[in-house]
């Protein structure tokens, strides 16, 4: 334990103050309000190396989007300067992806209007989910659900602001980081949620959480497969007519939430199932692909893998911003191949529920045309990084405390290359 670690008698005079002075560093992590500040001020300064932290992203799409709402119509009324990736349909301009993150943007722009800064709001919401990765350290902990000492917890946390590809999306702003930031708040919290209360009011605010996920990023509500397990393995005892009903609460607002996705579906395009793929303004590398293949398709399944998991982008060059190797740049994650000791059955279980939980958000993530260019890392992996994190944490248990602080500083190391590329 990292404690016990730090507290063993020094052979230098000067490795005792460092090493509390270590501790202490990874204790502030561990605290949500600290742990947010502290992401507040190294996101803003990030942001601040590439224009103003108060200005716009080349594409704050989702800031057009609630002008829209807010004017009664779902395509856009204010045409932005670039459309790229946006879709055009009946000499109209409309967003593919959900809308909760402008119904979130609607009351910002109500104040301040269309210059209200993406970048701001983004690296606010990405200062907030830090405190929530703080917090869900704390519940599984308290829970029972993972052992951790209180500088494991801290380490973790930094391990996930600073040394995942989470730190590249951030400070950014943009419509496809703000989407992706939101999604990882909403998952979040189906997991602080599902491990906090108990009855009616864990099932109605779980099931709330994981809709809020469904209407920013669809395919992220299999990141929720854990605390829906959780959940239902926590109320057992009370009888198979009662759980049902709890069960039924949670599962309607997604299913509620799927219905109107469906119906805002119908209304622009015609169609419950058409987001609007086929009439959105791809980039030009996407053009043939697409048209032989569609947007999902076992073809991109040989690229998306080799972006994701086995390409190193340093040094820096041209193709570097394709992806990243998710265990490379971040070596962290390797733990998860420890989290299987023998333990156990209910505890077996908990984790291949995680592992369900990433594999199944995994699965649209291959078979996407693309692999998230222009991005610094495995960006798409992040919608699977909550279940993620937490296998990291079981397995992380079993590795000498120097490998795993090694390991997050190399990670951190990595991901400081992106704080100077623009992501353009």
């Amino acid at each position: 334990m990292y404690e016990k670690a730090v507290s063993q008698p020094a052979t230098h005079p000067h490795s005792a103050p460092r090493a509390i002075s270590a501790r202490m560093l990874l204790w502030v992590w561990e605290n949500p309000a600290s742990s947010s500040m502290l992401a507040l001020l190294i996101y803003a300064a990030v942001a601040n190396l590439h224009g103003s932290i108060f200005g716009l992203s080349e594409h704050p799409y989702y800031n057009y989007l609630a002008d829209a709402y807010l004017h009664g119509q779902l395509a856009l009324r204010v045409i932005p300067p670039s459309i790229y990736d946006l879709v055009l349909y009946g000499g109209k301009v409309y967003l593919y992806w959900p809308p909760l993150p402008a119904i979130l943007l609607m009351p910002f722009v109500a104040v301040f209007g269309l210059n209200f800064s993406d970048i701001a709001f983004t690296l606010v919401i990405g200062a907030m989910n830090v405190g929530l990765v703080a917090v869900l350290m704390r519940q599984v902990n308290a829970r029972g659900v993972i052992s951790l000492t209180r500088s494991q917890r801290g380490l973790l946390v930094l391990f996930f602001a600073a040394g995942t590809v989470y730190f590249t999306l951030a400070p950014r702003g943009r419509v496809w980081f703000t989407g992706q930031l939101i999604g990882i708040l909403c998952i979040l919290l189906a997991y602080i949620v599902a491990l906090r209360y108990r009855g009616w009011k864990a099932f109605l605010l779980a099931g709330l959480a994981v809709a809020g996920a469904a209407a920013t990023r669809n395919s992220m509500v299999f990141a929720a497969i854990w605390p829906a397990y959780y959940l239902l393995r926590e109320h057992w005892s009370i009888g198979h007519k009662r759980l049902a009903s709890l069960a039924a609460a949670g599962a309607a607002q997604v299913l509620l939430t799927v219905a109107l996705l469906a119906l805002h579906n119908l209304v622009r395009f015609g169609s419950l199932t058409d987001v609007g793929i086929a009439y959105h303004q791809m980039g030009q590398i996407f053009v043939e692909d697409y048209a032989r293949y569609g947007y999902f398709n076992l073809h991109y399944l040989p690229i998306n893998l080799y972006y994701q998991y086995i390409f190193y982008p340093l040094p820096f060059r041209l193709d570097s911003l394709m992806g990243g190797s998710l265990f490379l740049l971040s070596p962290l994650f390797f733990a998860i191949f420890w989290a299987f000791d023998k333990t156990g059955r209910r505890e077996q279980v908990s984790r291949w529920m995680l592992v369900a939980s990433i594999l199944l958000t995994n699965i649209p993530i291959l078979l996407l045309m693309g692999t998230g260019f222009v991005t610094y890392g495995p960006r798409y992996t992040l919608d699977f990084t909550v279940p993620l994190l937490l296998l990291t944490a079981i397995g992380m248990r079993r590795w000498p405390a120097i490998a795993a602080v090694v390991a997050v500083l190399l990670s951190i190391l990595q991901y400081a290359v992106s704080a100077f590329i623009p992501l353009t």
